[in-house]
C-alpha cells in the first residue's frame, strides 16, 4: 500500500470482543521532541477546548508537543465537517498538504452536545494516527482473515457509506512487515478498530476502547522517548 496521502478513518459501530496490538509506521514518525503546530478551522471554543484536553493525554507519555494556535500556519489543521467522517492523515503525511485551508484531520460527528467519553475516544484515536500509528487490524504482524463480502456490504451502507477504495484503504491494505513497529497483542488499544465477528473467517473480533491502554502508553514512550 502507498500510505502517502491516505486518510485513516473511524466511524462504524463497535461491538464487544478481543484482539489487537499497537503498530506504527516507522517512516511516518515525527522526531522525538517535535513541536506540532495545530490550528482549528471550525468548531466552537467549547468543542475545541475539549479536543485539546483529550489530545494532550498523549503528551503524558510521548516526547512531543502540541502547539494549538489561533492564527498562522499549522502542520495539523482540524475541521468539524459534518457527515464527512472522522479521520486523520498518518504522522508526517500531514506535511504533504501545505494549503492552510485544507484539513489534515476531521471530526464529522463531534459537536457541543457530544458526551465527553465519545470526544475522548475519537480524539485519542485520531491523534494516534497523527503521531504515526495505524489501525491494529492493518498490522502485518497480526493478519486478519477477512470475510471481504460482508465487510464491503456493511461499510458501503449507513453510517459509513464508504466507497470501495476507502474500504480497501481502511480495512484490507497490505503493509510490509519491515515498515511497521508493533507490540504484543493488546485487546484494549485505542487504535483497535471495532470488528464484528461476521467480518472475519477466523473468529477475530474487537470492541469499543475509550481510553489509552497500558500498552498504548508503554509503546508511545518507546516510540517517542523523553
Amino acid at each position: 500500500m502507498t500510505t502517502n496521502g491516505n486518510r485513516f478513518c473511524a466511524a462504524f459501530p463497535r461491538t464487544p470482543g478481543v484482539p489487537g496490538k499497537m503498530a506504527m509506521l516507522n517512516a511516518k514518525k515525527w522526531e522525538p521532541g517535535t513541536v506540532l503546530g495545530i490550528r482549528f478551522l471550525s468548531g466552537s471554543t467549547t468543542l475545541q477546548d475539549r479536543v485539546v484536553n483529550a489530545a494532550n493525554m498523549w503528551l503524558q507519555f510521548a516526547n512531543l508537543a502540541f502547539d494549538f494556535r489561533d492564527t498562522g500556519s499549522a502542520t495539523i489543521r482540524i475541521d468539524f465537517m459534518e457527515g464527512k467522517g472522522s479521520w486523520s492523515y498518518i504522522g508526517t503525511d500531514a506535511l504533504s498538504f501545505t494549503d492552510q485551508a485544507t484539513p489534515t484531520m476531521n471530526y464529522g460527528w463531534l459537536n457541543d452536545e457530544t458526551p465527553d467519553e465519545e470526544v475522548r475516544r475519537v480524539v485519542l484515536h485520531e491523534f494516534g494516527h497523527a503521531i504515526g500509528m495505524i489501525h491494529e487490524h492493518l498490522s502485518p504482524l497480526h493478519p486478519v482473515q477477512w470475510n471481504r463480502e460482508q465487510v464491503i456490504k456493511d461499510l458501503s451502507g449507513p453510517p459509513n457509506n464508504w466507497d470501495l477504495q476507502t474500504i480497501e484503504n481502511n480495512m484490507f491494505a497490505r503493509i510490509p512487515p519491515e515498515d511497521v513497529s508493533g507490540t504484543s497483542t493488546d485487546p484494549t488499544s485505542i487504535m483497535m478498530y471495532p470488528i464484528p465477528t461476521s467480518w472475519t473467517l477466523d473468529g477475530t473480533t474487537a470492541g469499543m476502547n475509550i481510553s489509552l491502554s497500558e500498552t498504548d502508553k508503554d509503546f508511545v514512550r518507546q516510540a517517542y522517548p523523553f
